[in-house]
């Protein structure tokens, strides 16, 4: 048996029929297409993970806002 009740020959006749009608080379442009998109999702969930991970820890430093503060101090003295 194979996936969901599926013969591996079926899968196979599948896989056959789908290169004859689409071709191998649009086959592998699909396959660099949709391997570069989900790349490019995970790499833009990382990167909003991790900016609210900075978010979290301290907004002040992301802002600019601590480099203000501090000189605000330092002219108060």
């Amino acid at each position: 048996m194979g996936f969901g009740g599926i013969s591996i020959w079926s899968l196979l006749l599948i896989l056959g029929i789908v290169i004859l009608l689409f071709g191998t080379k649009k086959l592998r442009n699909v396959g660099a297409d949709l391997g570069g998109a989900i790349k490019s999702f995970k790499k833009s969930v990382k990167d909003e993970t991790g900016a609210k991970e900075n978010k979290d820890a301290d907004p002040s430093i992301i802002e600019g806002k601590a480099t203000e503060e501090k000189d605000e101090e330092k002219d108060k003295v």
